[in-house]
């Protein structure tokens, strides 16, 4: 498959919500026969979420890392009509049209830092590339990573790129430190964090940067802050590509905050 493509499935089952999820997703059947967690665009960040997700997943990908496959998910409005809990029965009214799904790695176990170590090329790259996303929710309390087959996989990258909730100085947040990077997961084991940039940056050109978000359909780059879908895609790619430009701001301050805690 080409990795700059996503499938497009229609739900066709709703099988069970995952309500440790703060956006409350949930498993469903696809009419391809496989089970995914879906994203919901009506849960609480709405569309910004999956976009994240995408985004998210898609550079971890590309830099070697395992993520489930993502796919497009058509929800139809017939889904909220049926189900008896009010919540959730509004979730899927909300959320009618185009989502975001994983494939569900049945069996799977969530990561746990006291039971499972990650090699340091692994950690450093995980590290690195959340620092470039943002992402500020892989600490110890949510992993958001799983062990399946023996094999560690990375979900949930919905709560990176934290500037588009509101667009204030995203020129200047796309050059600064991520000092939320102290609280990751994975930073004592983060030894090769200089090499794992020298050797990751060049994965991550613009015409790559430029094909991952433009998957991003139309329908979730809305809003009053540029004049059309496109001018939000050129926003993340200037985000995206201007903070590779400017790495070793958060590389060092990655470096400085695991000096601090081994």
């Amino acid at each position: 498959m080409d990795p700059m493509k996503l499938r497009r499935v229609k739900v066709t089952r709703y099988v069970t919500p995952l309500r440790e999820g703060g956006s409350m997703p949930a498993i469903a059947e696809a009419d391809d026969g496989f089970l995914y967690v879906l994203k919901f665009r009506g849960a609480g960040q709405g569309e910004n979420a999956l976009i994240s997700e995408l985004i998210g997943g898609e550079i971890a990908r590309k830099i070697g890392l395992r993520v489930p496959e993502l796919v497009f998910a058509d929800l139809d409005e017939a889904f909220g009509r049926t189900e008896p809990d009010e919540e959730i029965q509004d979730l899927l009214k909300f959320s009618t049209g185009l989502n975001l799904a994983l494939h569900y790695l049945s069996g799977s176990i969530t990561y746990d830092p006291a039971v499972s170590v990650v090699d340091e090329e692994t950690a450093s790259k995980i590290v690195w590339m959340d620092c470039l996303l943002t992402n500020m929710d892989r600490t110890a309390r949510n992993t958001n990573m799983l062990w399946w087959h023996k094999e560690l996989w990375l979900i949930d990258h919905g709560a990176s790129l934290y500037f588009h909730h509101s667009w204030q100085n995203w020129e200047e947040q796309a050059v600064k430190p991520f000092f939320l990077v102290k609280d990751h997961v994975l930073l004592k084991r983060a030894a090769m964090l200089e090499e794992t940039d020298a050797r990751l940056k060049p994965l991550l050109d613009a015409r790559t940067i430029t094909d991952i978000v433009s998957l991003l359909p139309d329908e979730w780059l809305r809003g009053d802050v540029f004049g059309s879908p496109q001018e939000y895609r050129d926003a993340y790619v200037q985000f995206l590509t201007t903070r590779l430009a400017h790495s070793a701001a958060f590389v060092n301050a990655a470096i400085d905050a695991r000096r601090a805690i081994v």
